[in-house]
């Protein structure tokens, strides 16, 4: 009778076993909601709020939709916390990691003010333009990321299976070799006999590259560099400008505190040398001296950005005008970076041409000049 038990108790347990594992594998599969799965639900639920439908039948009817199951667990969650008396504000916090500060802080503003599809609609737009914002950054660097490595692996393909082809043939006038030709023979010897070590300190030099750029030494002298480099400093000052007076903008107007408003403005701007420029901000306005003293102190700070904050902050109009600075450098930055992906093209084809124009030379020079001792 006891065996009967245990084998009916092991029957039973194997399914839910077995269930378990699925939902510990589906959960491991499953891909994390990102920004555009944000964008989806503010856009979704803005338009359902706006139609007059409750926020707690809001979420109920967005769960119905096709939706990736992580960002269906967090709507789930949130329809919970909402249907057991939480503010949206504070069910949102408990998912920090997908709902930023600054998001969170303008849903509170929005819950006491009686308009919170208003501020929906704009928090979508505040996404959808920062996205569009880095697909422009990373545009911009993808093509001369991609003609440095096509010129790199042609000079390797050359150098590995171009030129051993003449190493017995230039052996009769080593003496006479052009300096580049030898520079590039040895170069091919290297690459064909010491590709391992290549692969290797390339390989260390990457990992120690990247642990260094995490550690805080690292990363302080990358957010220095990015705010001092002559050419680098304009791109990255407007992208932090746009950034940081957008959501200041959207938040002081919408009745978020100033100081909370700095605060997420820390969370967005990922620069420690900009982030502690808002730190100052932050103790000048609690010392009662207004946003200008902070950027009159900012050295990397444009001077018509410090004119319009001044007169923002004496009109009391600063929201205004810290949109009309975000979208002034918005178009400002998408200019700059396409003028940059144009210059950097023809400047990448010269190199190319100019490194072509190297391994041709130094293989038809020493030709030329093993055809003249033939002849």
């Amino acid at each position: 009778m006891a065996i009967e038990l245990n084998a009916s108790r092991s029957q039973t347990a194997a399914p839910k076993q077995a269930d378990t594992l699925s939902k510990a594998l589906a959960n491991l599969t499953q891909k994390s909601p990102d920004v555009q799965d944000r964008i989806l639900f503010t856009e979704q639920l803005a338009l359902m709020l706006e139609t007059g439908m409750a926020l707690h039948e809001a979420l109920k009817a967005f769960c119905t939709l096709d939706i990736k199951p992580g960002l269906k667990t967090i709507v789930e969650s949130l329809m919970n916390d909402v249907e057991e008396g939480r503010t949206f504000s504070a069910a949102l916090s408990r998912h920090a990691d997908f709902f930023s500060m600054a998001y969170i802080n303008l849903v509170a503003a929005a819950e006491n003010g009686g308009f919170l599809d208003r501020v929906l609609v704009e928090l979508k737009d505040m996404d959808e333009k920062r996205e569009k914002l880095k697909s422009t950054v990373v545009s911009a660097m993808v093509y001369p990321a991609f003609l440095i490595l096509f010129s790199l692996g042609v000079v390797v393909f050359v150098l590995v299976f171009v030129f051993p082809k003449f190493a017995e043939l230039f052996a009769r006038i080593s003496d006479q070799l052009p300096g580049s030709t030898r520079i590039l023979m040895a170069a091919s010897h290297a690459l064909i006999n010491y590709w391992w070590l290549f692969i290797a300190v390339i390989t260390v030099l990457a990992v120690a590259g990247r642990y260094w750029l995490k550690t805080p030494h690292g990363i302080e002298t990358m957010d220095r560099l990015k705010l001092s480099v002559v050419v680098i400093k304009d791109i990255f000052v407007q992208l932090y400008l746009v950034q940081s007076m957008r959501l200041m903008a959207m938040s002081m107007a919408n009745g978020v505190s100033v100081m909370d408003t700095l605060e997420a403005c820390r969370e967005v701007v990922r620069n420690n040398v900009f982030n502690r420029f808002i730190a100052q901000l932050q103790v000048h306005v609690e010392e009662g001296a207004g946003f200008s003293a902070g950027f009159e102190e900012a050295d990397f700070m444009p001077a018509t950005v410090k004119q319009m904050i001044r007169t923002g902050d004496d009109t009391g109009n600063l929201p205004q005008v810290m949109a009309r600075v975000a979208d002034y450098y918005e178009r400002e930055l998408e200019k700059k970076l396409a003028l940059f992906a144009r210059l950097v093209e023809p400047i990448m084809l010269l190199v190319m041409g100019a490194v072509v124009g190297l391994i041709v030379s130094s293989l038809i020079l020493p030709i030329f000049k093993l055809s003249r001792a033939v002849a």
